[in-house]
């Protein structure tokens, strides 16, 4: 038997907490920066034959780039619905100025109307995972329930609009575009005022179970990790 407790030399679980600023509040200006430029074309409100590829830099390094970054930092803050959806839509502003740079370079014919079915199964995909992340928000915030929801509806108008070739339903889709970009500067510009406040300047319309939910959780495998941006 022994005479001294032997535990106390061995060594100690230690647990590191590093809280990082919401990442969606560069994710959230990201996807309202691209979105508002490019709807803005869709519903014809400036443009000409040169436009899309003037719009690409920044619509794939801002609204691609950047935005898919903060997915993956939000993926450390164990945010489910701002990684699926910052990851989802930096993937496609970054596919879409691929996509640019390929017709402009002559690889591929650009389609001469509304009729886009390829892009129009793209819309498909972006519209299936934004409105099941709405559905996911609802236990977060308002704000960003509404943002999605504006997001989805365009992607599904957007989709149908591709696939029948209706042009007037792009001006739909883009209408629907730029009313999600304002919601998403409004909920990252809340989420920003916030973080810099210590408290909530702009109203997000948080829930009940977001504002009870702890700090520091509990996971499998993890001491403690910081949860959530907010």
């Amino acid at each position: 038997m022994a005479l001294y407790d032997t535990s106390i030399n061995e060594p100690q679980p230690r647990v590191f907490l590093q809280p990082i600023a919401a990442p969606s509040i560069l994710g959230l200006y990201g996807l309202a920066g691209a979105t508002f430029m490019v709807a803005a074309q869709m519903t014809h409100w400036f443009g000409s034959t040169a436009t899309t590829v003037l719009l690409v830099p920044f619509a794939a390094f801002f609204g691609g780039l950047a935005q898919f970054l903060a997915g993956m930092w939000a993926y450390r803050a164990r945010d489910g619905v701002a990684t699926a959806i910052h990851g989802m839509w930096g993937g496609f502003w970054m596919a879409f100025g691929i996509l640019a740079v390929v017709f402009y370079a002559g690889k591929v014919p650009m389609p001469a109307g509304p009729l886009f079915p390829e892009l129009g199964y793209w819309f498909i995909v972006l519209a299936a995972i934004t409105l099941v992340c709405m559905a996911a928000a609802g236990a977060e915030n308002k704000a960003l329930v509404i943002t999605l929801a504006f997001l989805g509806s365009g992607s599904v108008v957007n989709a149908i609009a591709l696939l029948a070739g209706n042009g007037d339903l792009i001006m739909a889709a883009g209408y629907l575009f730029i009313i999600s970009a304002v919601c998403a500067w409004y909920t990252a510009s809340a989420l920003m005022l916030q973080e810099a406040f210590g408290r909530e300047v702009w109203l997000l319309g948080r829930t009940s179970r977001a504002q009870q939910m702890p700090r520091v959780t509990v996971g499998i495998g993890e001491p403690g990790v910081i949860r959530g941006q907010a």
